[in-house]
C-alpha cells in the first residue's frame, strides 16, 4: 500500500512538473500559477487552523505584508526584473512572519469566535494602514514590482509556475513534517480539548503561536510570488477579504486539518473559480455558478472530500470482513484488509484523528 501511494505521489509530481510542457497555452498556465499559489496558501493557513482548530479568517493581512514587502525592497534595493527577485521571496515571508509574532500573541489570548473576530479586526486595521501610510505604500496608487522583460511571449509564466510548485511541496513537506511529529500531536490535541491538553502538559501557549507564525511565513511567501508575478499590489487587492473566503472554502471542501484536503479543495475550486471568470466575468454569472457549485459539493459532503472518502472507505472494509465466511480463520479475514476491527484501533472510524494516523 505504501508504495502504492509513493508511486502516485511520484506520479502527481512528475506530471505537476511537465505540466507547463504538455499545455504550453498562457491563459491555462496563468490558471495553473493561481492554482498552485492557493493550494500552497491553503496548506499555510490549514498549519495553523486545520491542525489547531482555531479558525482565523485574517491571513489576508500576511498575504499583504508578503506582497508589499516584495514590492518594497524590489524599489528600495533597485532589483531588476529576471530571477533574482525570486530570491526576495523567503524575506518577504520573513517579513511577515515577524509581523504575525505580536498580533498572534494579542490574538490568542481568546478562543472561538472572539478569536475569528479578532483575526478580522487586525486584517483591516492591516488594511487601512496600507492606505494611510503613504510615505511607505504609496496610498491608493499602490506599487509596482520589476517586470521581467526577457520573459516575453508563451515563457512569461513559466518561471512562475516552477516556483509556485516549489512553495507548494514546501508547505506540503512542513505541513507532513508538523502532522507526523510529536509537536503536531499536541496541536491536535489542542484541536480536540485544549484544556485537556494544558493538564497532560502541552504547551498550548507557545504551541500554537508557533504554527501561527508558521502559517504566515508560507502565506506571506505565497503574497509575494502574488505580487511578482500580477506586477504592482494595491491596498485593495494585496488585503482582499475574498482571500480569507476563498482559502476557508477550499480546505473545507478537501477536508480540514489533512494534508491532501488542502490540495485538492484548491485544486478544485480554483480552476473553476479562473474558468467561470473568464466566461461569465461579463454578468457576474460566474459567481452564482461558483457558491451553487461549492453548495452542492457540501451539502454531499459536509465534512470535506477527503475525510467522507476516507470514512466511506473503511466502512467498506468492515462490510466486507462482516462477509467473510463464518469458518475462516479471523488472522486470516484480518490479513486481507488493512483495517483493524479491534475497538478503537486505527481502523475505526474517528481512531485516526485520535491517534494521529492520518497521512493523506
Amino acid at each position: 500500500m505504501k508504495n502504492l501511494k509513493r508511486l502516485g505521489l511520484g506520479l502527481v509530481l512528475v506530471l505537476a512538473i511537465i505540466f507547463p510542457l504538455i499545455f504550453p497555452n498562457p491563459t491555462v498556465t496563468t490558471i495553473a500559477i493561481f492554482t498552485l499559489i492557493f493550494a500552497a496558501a491553503t496548506t499555510g493557513w490549514n498549519i495553523f487552523s486545520g491542525f489547531t482548530g482555531y479558525v482565523s479568517l485574517g491571513h489576508a493581512a500576511y498575504f499583504g505584508l508578503g506582497g508589499y514587502a516584495m514590492a518594497i525592497m524590489c524599489q528600495d534595493w533597485k532589483v531588476p526584473g529576471g530571477y533574482g527577485a525570486f530570491l526576495l521571496v523567503p524575506l518577504a515571508g520573513l517579513v511577515a512572519a515577524i509581523f504575525a509574532i505580536p498580533l498572534g500573541l494579542i490574538a490568542l489570548r481568546v478562543r472561538r469566535h472572539t478569536f475569528v473576530v479578532i483575526t478580522i479586526a487586525m486584517f483591516f486595521i492591516l488594511q487601512l494602514l496600507s492606505y494611510n501610510l503613504r510615505d511607505i505604500t504609496n496610498g491608493s496608487a499602490g506599487l509596482n514590482l520589476p517586470v521581467p522583460i526577457e520573459w516575453g511571449g508563451d515563457f512569461f509564466g513559466f518561471p512562475f509556475y516552477y516556483v509556485a510548485l516549489a512553495l507548494l511541496i514546501v508547505s506540503v513537506a512542513i505541513a507532513w513534517w508538523v502532522r507526523n511529529s510529536k509537536y503536531g500531536l499536541g496541536l491536535l490535541a489542542i484541536r480536540d480539548d485544549e484544556d485537556r491538553a494544558l493538564g497532560l502538559g502541552v504547551k498550548t501557549g507557545p504551541s500554537k503561536l508557533v504554527a501561527f507564525v508558521i502559517s504566515a511565513l508560507i502565506v506571506g511567501m505565497v503574497g509575494a510570488i502574488w505580487a511578482y508575478f500580477v506586477e504592482s499590489i494595491y491596498p485593495a487587492s494585496g488585503f482582499d477579504a475574498t482571500f480569507d473566503v476563498a482559502v476557508v472554502l477550499m480546505a473545507y471542501l478537501g477536508g480540514l486539518g489533512t494534508l491532501s484536503g488542502p490540495i485538492l479543495g484548491a485544486f478544485i475550486l480554483e480552476p473553476a473559480q479562473q474558468y467561470f471568470t473568464l466566461e461569465y466575468g461579463a454578468n457576474g454569472y460566474y459567481l452564482v455558478i461558483y457558491g451553487t457549485l461549492f453548495l452542492v459539493i457540501m451539502l454531499l459532503l459536509p465534512r470535506g472530500i477527503i475525510p467522507t472518502l476516507n470514512e466511506r472507505w473503511v466502512k467498506f472494509q468492515y462490510a466486507r470482513l462482516r462477509q467473510q465466511p463464518e469458518n475462516a480463520s479471523p488472522v486470516a479475514a484480518l490479513s486481507t484488509s488493512s483495517v483493524s476491527v479491534e475497538p478503537g484501533g486505527s481502523g475505526s472510524p474517528g481512531s485516526s484523528e485520535r491517534k494521529g494516523g492520518i497521512n493523506l
